[in-house]
């Protein structure tokens, strides 16, 4: 019988909390998807058997109701006749689904989507400085060979230059013209401004409005400063340019745009950036290296500053401190007791990072989190702390409260430093008693390790039944194929299967075969295993286990779909190794099934894959 799209979409309001409970509402080929204002008025239970709804889970925000194909957009219509609202592309419904995201998940997602792009080059030249430095220290005679220059220089390249690619990632993320985030982050870098990292040397201002003075700031002023090794100033000024640059987009004539926007975008960002958002963070370090004078000075003070350290590296005000240690060295028997505070708190984040690498499930997750840690441990941190910690904040919380204790014991102990610039193990090389160092890194990577185990827990899907499990899946043979079936500007789909590829008109499915599913081809296997074509999410899982849903990159949303009348084997013959909801890579096993069987029941066993939004792409083609 056919589905009452009404009916179907009625029960689904009614259980949802009503029109006052959903703040968007959208479709994509094969799922509803709502974005919830209060999750505890909406009877799951009820909706997972709701008529027409296939299954349901929550992502990122969202709750997604799978409907199904040439199915979701009559429910999907219905919905928004019963409730009134107008209709939302997918864009508006993540939008609103990060607007429901508690606010500190708010400020820090920003600062995850800049810089989880960027992680290989930090990591890699965090690692690299590291153990460059050791080096030098270890073997003095290496540090001026020309073996040494040259590493160096490999090493400190990504944070040399490190505005330029915090700019061009979060161009991307806001919206605007990636080249002309590059434009604004070399400016902030240029070889005409004084190096950040030299500031307490002093650097030349420029008046560009005379010198009209407001108590004690001259109007107008712009301090000849580069920000190398800044990541927040960064971020607001491409922030402010890429908001700039939509605007102009839209308001100057099409005929003018091109040489208008670009020309208006840049000079009024550099204006910007080096007038507003320049001076107002350099008064802000400025503040912070005086509080941070006054708080070393005692134990606890030194407490607070070892788990505030880490939020002033994530401001880009680390670097400033070396004028705090220079000036205890060049007192009368100096001593550098900024140091073991600076390792206390980066050993921490060491600790919170390894304890997420070692108890992470997700591969992509302790890909990135081992080697951060390792390179927070030779002092490195940003790796850790952007990629990693802050990400999932409780780690960086954990990581504060590890800093903290580990300052206040280094204080207490009273030990320091003969040299600056180094912190965590490369510390040992100056350090005045490596012992208690020793005590120091243990009680606060510890404290740290501790406590991230037991706050933290990695979000995942509930586990799948044992039916389902991949551990119960027998083994496929190693021939997966690799053969590019189709290709759109989102990306290529291999063969889900081996076997001969056959144009869909020749489906013998008329339902297939005429498109109204979606274009592809079909694929007469032989081999009993499906695999996915692409690195994705599983959208959807066919109850009979003969079918399953994909969404990979740019949207694209794949139904893969095995023999033909196959539904009518309630699952006989066939086993699922994933979930809905899972994130799946390519080649990995997502069906066997068994083709005797199939040939048994009188259905052909060709495999059928389909873009179901084949349409969305321009560049749609199949590959034979």
């Amino acid at each position: 019988m056919a589905l009452d799209y009404r009916k179907c979409a009625q029960e689904i309001v009614d259980h949802i909390g009503g029109r006052d409970n959903v703040a968007q509402a959208a479709h994509c080929a094969t799922r509803l998807r709502l974005v919830i204002k209060d999750n505890s008025k909406v009877d799951k239970d009820y909706l997972d058997n709701v008529d027409g709804v296939k299954g349901m889970f929550e992502s990122n925000g969202q709750l997604q109701l799978i409907i199904g194909t040439g199915t979701v957009n009559k429910v999907y219509d219905e919905f928004l006749d019963i409730t009134g609202m107008t209709a939302a592309t997918k864009d508006d419904v993540k939008a609103a689904a990060a607007a429901q995201q508690p606010l500190w998940k708010r400020l820090l997602k920003p600062i995850g989507d800049v810089f989880v792009p960027i992680l290989p080059a930090i990591v890699a030249s965090g690692l690299m400085m590291g153990l460059v430095e050791a080096l030098g220290k270890a073997i003095p005679s290496f540090a001026s060979t020309d073996w040494y220059a040259f590493m160096d220089m490999v090493a400190n390249t990504a944070f040399a230059y490190l505005p330029v690619i915090v700019a061009i990632s979060a161009a991307r993320v806001f919206g605007g013209n990636i080249f002309l985030g590059a434009v604004i982050g070399l400016l902030m870098i240029h070889s005409a401004l004084t190096n950040g990292w030299a500031a307490a040397d002093g650097y030349e201002v420029w008046y560009l409005f005379g010198h009209i003075k407001i108590g004690n700031y001259t109007l107008g002023q712009i301090n000849q400063l580069g920000y190398q090794g800044h990541v927040i100033p960064v971020m607001i000024a491409v922030l402010f340019m890429s908001k700039l640059e939509k605007w102009l987009h839209e308001h100057v004539p099409e005929m003018l745009d091109l040489f208008i926007t670009p020309l208006v975008t840049v000079f009024v960002t550099a204006l910007m950036t080096f007038v507003v958002i320049g001076p107002i963070f350099s008064a802000l370090e400025s503040a912070v290296l005086a509080g941070a004078k006054v708080l070393v000075s005692n134990p606890f003070g030194s407490m607070i500053m070892g788990a505030i350290y880490p939020a002033t590296v994530v401001m880009g005000l680390h670097h400033m401190y070396n004028v705090i240690e220079a000036g205890m060295l060049s007192e009368a028997g100096g001593l550098n007791t900024w140091m073991p505070i600076a390792s206390a708190a980066n050993f921490a984040q060491f600790g919170a990072c390894l304890a997420v690498a070692l108890k992470a499930k997700n591969g992509k997750t302790r890909a990135v989190a081992l080697p951060s840690s390792l390179s927070a441990a030779l002092g490195i941190t940003e790796p850790a702390i952007f990629g990693v910690n802050m990400r999932f904040f409780k780690p960086f919380a954990a990581g504060m409260a590890g800093g903290a204790i580990g300052s206040l014991v280094a204080a207490f102990m009273g030990i320091g430093a003969s040299a600056y610039g180094v912190t965590g193990i490369p510390g040992y090389l100056t350090i005045n008693n490596p012992l208690l160092y020793t005590i120091v890194l243990a009680i606060s990577g510890g404290i740290a390790f501790v406590i991230t185990s037991v706050i933290w827990a990695e979000e995942e899907k509930p586990a799948a039944s044992a039916s389902t499990s991949s551990a119960s899946a027998p083994a496929a043979p190693e021939n997966i194929p690799e053969n590019v079936v189709m290709s759109c500007g989102a990306g290529e789909i291999k063969a889900p299967t081996a076997g001969k590829v056959i144009p869909r008109e020749q489906i013998p499915d008329e339902t297939f075969a005429s498109g109204v599913l979606g274009d592809g081809v079909a694929i007469e296997p032989t081999d009993e295993y499906v695999y996915a074509p692409f690195d994705g999410t599983i959208s959807t899982v066919a109850e009979s286990k003969h079918a399953v849903g994909i969404s990979g990159a740019g949207d694209m949303e794949l139904l893969i779909h095995v023999g033909v009348d196959t539904v009518a084997m309630n699952g006989d013959g066939f086993e699922v190794f994933v979930k809905e909801g899972e994130e799946v890579k390519a080649g990995q096993k997502l069906i066997h099934f068994d083709r005797k069987k199939i040939a048994a029941a009188g259905h052909p066993d060709c495999v059928v894959t389909l873009l179901t939004n084949a349409e969305d792409y321009d560049d749609f083609k199949v590959n034979m």
